[in-house]
Formats: C-alpha cells, structure tokens, sequence
C-alpha cells in the first residue's frame, strides 16, 4: 500500500526529467511529480515493455509524460537527449538522477575491473553527464537536481565497496554541482537504505519489510528538494532511512 502523505507542491507548467524512470524509485519519482503537475519526462537505457507501468498511465488525465530512451554513459546521446526534451518542451526543472544499480559480494582484491566499471559507469558516469548537459537549461529556469546517493557510502564496507565509493561520489558531486551553482541552480541528493521493492524482497525475503522505506516516501522528499519550500537547501545530503 502506497503511504498517505499531506505534503502538497504544484509543479505546472514545469519539465522534470527522470533517469532510471522504468525502476521502482525512478517510476515512483515519476508518478510523484505527475501528480505535482509537472510534465515528466521519463528516461531509461531501454524502452520499458508492455508490463511496465509507465506504459499503462493514460496521459489523457494527468499532465503529460513522455519517455525517451538513451544510454546515460554515453556522452553525445546524453547531449542529444537534453537537446530534444529542450526543443519537445522549451526548458528543464528539474533533474532526477536516479539511474544506478547495486553489486555486491566481493573484496577488492577479488573483484573484476569489469564490475567496478560497470558500477562507476551506471551510478556516478550517469549522474556527471546528466548534470553536466542539463545544467545550461537548468541555469536559465534556476532550477534543481537532486539524486541518490546511498546511506553505506558513509563509510566503508565489507563487500561492495565499489558500490559505496560511487555512491560517496554522488555526495561529492552534489555538493559540487551546489557550491558551483550558487544562487542559480541548487543541487541535494537522498540517501536511502533499504527500499522496499519487488528486486529487494526477492533478495531478502526474510527480512522484516515493514521497516524498509516505500519508494513513493522517498519521491516526497526528491519532490520536496525540488519545491520552493526547499529554496535554501543546496548542498545537502538527505537520509531516508526510515526504520531500515
């Protein structure tokens, strides 16, 4: 069941786009800012398939979404993207970096280049060109980023430090996106712990779900970051742990 929330924010005639649109974050950051008003545009390295629910919302009754696939590590289709949703739709917002994906398992001295790649490439690659190609669009409308670091990359770990190390860059790159663009655009990124998703419950089916932190709660405060409310907060890193 989807939390109840009072926490209101009008985002008419505002553009968002979404990495990572077709996961369990990135759909409900989707639905979220929809909901706000926002036209969405929604972005992932394949198109999702018929099951997806992003393919089943009838646009006829919410503000507009329009998905527009792209491989974010790949540079001139990351400045292609930004230039098309430009030309479809005038300007940008708001930027959701949540694109990335987890690994795990290994030390360092066992773990291929291959994996660490593919970490550095999907969580932190994704989120630099992104940001780096939005920005000039970003600066005209004085608008925000906001993306998803991760509450282990407060420290090291056993096993996926890979993992932690992008996301600890996603801290770095946010207070440097903020100290950069101050007084124009403000850039915050969330931390979550466990998210409650079908993947997560697959992996840990013992685990008590309760305490896991609901997808669409996390889109909240992405949606919160992103709101005037939130219009002297850059630089910040959120915890949205929950009780996980």
């Amino acid at each position: 069941m989807s939390p109840d929330t009072d926490f209101e924010v009008d985002f008419a005639g505002t553009v968002a786009v979404i990495t990572g649109a077709s996961g369990a974050l990135g759909s409900a950051a989707v639905d979220r800012f929809r909901e706000a008003g926002a036209t969405v545009c929604a972005v992932d390295v394949i198109a999702p398939d018929d099951e997806d629910s992003l393919l089943e919302r009838d646009p006829a009754d919410e503000p507009a979404l329009h998905f527009y696939e792209a491989d974010l590590t790949d540079e001139d289709e990351v400045a292609a993207l930004m230039d098309a949703i430009v030309d479809d739709h005038d300007r940008i917002d708001h930027l959701l970096n949540v694109a990335g994906t987890w690994r795990g398992g290994d030390h360092i001295e066992d773990t291929d280049l291959e994996e660490f790649d593919l970490l550095l490439n999907v969580n932190l690659k994704t989120a630099f060109l992104a940001a780096k190609h939005a920005l000039p669009h970003l600066q005209e409308t004085e608008g925000a980023i906001v993306g998803i670091s991760a509450r282990s990359s407060l420290e090291g770990g056993e096993g996926d430090g890979p993992y932690r190390i992008t996301k600890a860059g996603i801290r770095l790159l946010t207070e440097t996106l903020a100290e950069e663009n101050r007084g124009t655009v403000r850039a915050n990124c969330v931390m979550p712990s466990v998210i409650d998703t079908p993947m997560n419950r697959e992996m840990m089916p013992d685990a008590d779900h309760d305490e896991w932190v609901d997808p669409l709660e996390i889109a909240d405060v992405m949606a919160f970051l992103c709101s005037d409310a939130a219009a002297v907060t850059s630089g910040a890193a959120v915890p949205v742990y929950g009780e996980a």
